[in-house]
């Protein structure tokens, strides 16, 4: 793994020094192309415009802080850094697989490097496996198979053990660390309680309270230009950004840094707001088979012409149509026949119209999501994969 410079570095040139094609970056990541380029129309490594992959990349996050940022750093920097941190704690679903590899797939199709930071002893911390670092590390090494045999594109995409990294470098971190945790109030880390699942109100071991502090220096040991996690996320995300309000730390880094928050994906039974893997009924995991996904599908909460908190509709906007860009529902003719929508927008208003029914509706859902898993199962079918898959069932989730 390539070295990383020190959050000291002046790569990051503070904002009014004048000098041109500085970094934009908000933790001094690689200097940003010269703007001459710019001027002189040189086109962009990936062959898109700037037009087309600020498109791209913005239609990943449900909000975006902040767009003309953004596009800024698009503008100047030929190959920004994103980064998204995960617990390895228990099966992956459908959210985490697929949704992940979709946004992942887009951003470095644009010229991003995307860094996933396997946040191990996050994971401790938050009690995961009942905070047994070899359980977490087999579980992290089981998501990484997942994302293999979704159709996640590897080729600019990097896995980071945070253990492993942390203890590379543990002076640069920790006083990252300890910075922020002295510049924030007890009570402003504990509205970050939200990040590890958790209400500010719950009862919390003191580990708990570090996790925040931990998760916000990430951010800038990473040097990510982009954070691309999901809402639930964002408490955190936007503590990284106040952090760069105390005047002597903006001195060191020139702009914020970036959040692009992808929508959560809702849980399948009535007012689940999000899937949740100690309800196995609730989410589709990466490996069910087909009949596990035909049951848990048939029995979603899905009424006729209710649109609004309709766990379908949204796997049909955030999963299919996000990854296939059209959507095939076969009916019998006296049902009004075959329809092929080539945008969402058009199946839910016959939704609301109720000129699809719910039960046509599934049957699709049900087919889509099979033939996006069946890679996934084929891969856990022998080898080493198997075994793993086989351990991690094994394993109680912890909360």
């Amino acid at each position: 793994m390539a070295d990383k410079a020190k959050p000291e570095d002046k790569s990051a040139t503070p904002e009014g020094d004048g000098k041109a094609g500085a970094a934009i970056t908000a933790t001094g990541a690689a200097a940003a192309a010269p703007a001459s380029e710019a001027k002189e129309g040189k086109k962009h490594p990936s062959g898109l415009s700037l037009d087309e992959r600020f498109t791209i990349v913005r239609s990943i996050g449900q909000e975006c802080i902040q767009e003309s940022e953004l596009r800024t750093l698009l503008e100047k920097h030929p190959c920004p850094i994103a980064y998204d941190g995960f617990e390895p704690s228990g099966r992956m679903h459908i959210a985490q697989g697929i949704l992940k590899a979709i946004n992942v797939n887009k951003l470095t199709k644009c010229g991003v490097k995307f860094v996933f930071w396997v946040a191990d002893w996050f994971a401790m911390l938050n009690n995961k496996m009942g905070g047994d670092l070899k359980k977490i590390k087999k579980v992290g090494e089981y998501m990484i198979e997942v994302w293999k045999a979704a159709g996640m594109d590897l080729e600019n995409v990097e896995f980071k053990w945070a253990q492993e990294e942390i203890n590379k470098k543990p002076n640069e971190y920790w006083m990252l660390v300890m910075d922020i945790a002295r510049r924030n109030s007890i009570a402003r880390v504990k509205r970050c309680a939200t990040i590890m699942g958790r209400d500010s109100g719950d009862e919390m071991p003191s580990a708990q309270i570090l996790y925040p502090a931990m998760q916000c220096a990430d951010i800038f040991f990473l040097k990510a230009n982009i954070c691309q996690l999901g809402m639930d996320q964002r408490k955190v995300n936007m503590l990284a950004r106040e952090y760069l309000d105390h005047r002597d730390i903006k001195k060191k880094y020139r702009f914020k840094p970036i959040i692009l928050s992808h929508p959560m994906l809702m849980g399948l039974k009535k007012n689940q707001v999000k899937m949740s893997k100690s309800d196995p009924n609730s989410a589709i995991f990466m490996e069910d088979e087909p009949h596990q996904v035909k049951k848990k599908i048939k029995s979603a909460y899905c009424p006729p012409g209710e649109i609004k908190d309709n766990p379908i509709l949204d796997y049909c906007k955030n999963i299919i149509f996000n990854r296939n860009g059209k959507m095939l529902i076969e009916r019998d003719e006296a049902n009004g026949g075959n329809i092929e929508y080539q945008a969402y927008e058009d199946l839910e208003a016959d939704f609301r119209d109720e000129k699809l029914h719910p039960g046509d509706l599934k049957v699709a859902v049900i087919k889509a999501l099979n033939a996006m898993l069946d890679p996934v199962r084929k891969h856990f079918s022998s080898g080493y994969p198997k075994q793993l898959l086989k351990q991690v069932r094994s394993f109680k989730v912890t909360r």
